[in-house]
């Protein structure tokens, strides 16, 4: 059955509602002493992300128990690590971007040392969050305990802190594909790859199902890297809220850049099918994941 794009998308926003008031409930008022590190966190974190990482978590706990509900914490607290990552990549030590998604960046508004700590306090509030999905009924604390050793891998120094680190390396310099690959695995991929696979361990997923929706997330993953690429090529920058050739301006090696732009599209759609063929052993309780990453190949922003 073709699928109905319009409809997805219609999905996707109802999903990321859910997770935004989710995400507002935890978040401490905007209004608490001392305000402004508060007024930066929610401005950090509002700022009209699309909220897939933590969908993912959502989908691994649904697939898994059949209650994305149980979840949510942990899936609202990867959100916050992300949100982290993004304000200090935005950092002019960093990635020095003024905008992001059309707004001014949080360093911009807050000035740097705010964003910083806007960025520190976003992790450690994140882990707060996780730990407390041990309250949630039907979850064993061994469970978050194993959730949180992943979680925690997957942001630091060997997945997407690592990435960043031969990301900020690479500027200005010519890498091979091999090396591209792992840097995005790291940066990008990790915590795609752990998202669903914490949603599934809260759910109590088996191995086999587990071994499944983790080769989903990489290729995934790559998939979605390589369309993030295309589109400040191709894209438009209304759509992306940022200007387009930034890569290439600042002089990033890419997958259009390495591969060309036909070979880097055959490559995601490559990505995409191989998404697919890892939800073979499941049934319609997967079609949401099958239709994200065609979607993948579609999006425009």
């Amino acid at each position: 059955m073709p699928m109905d794009m319009n409809a997805f998308k219609l999905e996707l926003q109802e999903r990321k509602e859910r997770i935004d008031k989710s995400l507002l409930k935890y978040l401490v008022k905007e209004d608490t002493h001392p305000a402004v590190i508060h007024q930066a966190m929610h401005y950090a974190v509002f700022n009209g992300g699309k909220r897939l990482r933590p969908m993912l978590v959502l989908e691994g706990a649904a697939i898994a128990a059949g209650n994305p509900e149980i979840a949510m914490k942990t899936a609202c607290g990867l959100e916050l690590i992300h949100c982290y990552s993004l304000v200090h990549d935005d950092l002019p030590a960093m990635d020095d971007d003024d905008f992001r998604r059309g707004k001014p960046t949080c360093h911009r508004v807050f000035g740097e040392a705010n964003a910083i700590l806007t960025g520190d306090a976003l992790l450690t509030a994140a882990f707060e969050l996780i730990t407390g999905n041990a309250d949630e009924p039907g979850v064993q604390p061994q469970q978050v305990v194993m959730v949180i050793r992943e979680i925690a891998a997957a942001a630091g120094s060997q997945g997407m802190i690592g990435g960043q680190i031969m990301d900020l390396a690479a500027e200005n310099e010519s890498i091979d594909l091999a090396t591209l690959q792992t840097l995005h695995s790291l940066k990008t991929g990790a915590l795609f790859v752990t998202a669903l696979r914490a949603g599934a361990l809260l759910g109590n997923i088996d191995a086999g199902g587990l071994q499944a929706l983790t080769s989903y997330a990489q290729h995934f993953g790559l998939a979605f890297q390589i369309t993030d690429d295309l589109l400040d090529i191709k894209g438009d920058q209304i759509l992306l809220g940022k200007p387009v050739g930034s890569d290439a301006k600042n002089h990033k090696s890419t997958y259009p850049s390495l591969l060309g732009m036909e070979q880097a599209e055959i490559l995601a759609r490559r990505s995409v099918e191989q998404c697919l063929a890892s939800l073979e052993g499941f049934g319609s309780e997967a079609d949401f994941l099958r239709q994200l990453a065609n979607f993948t190949l579609e999006r425009q922003s």
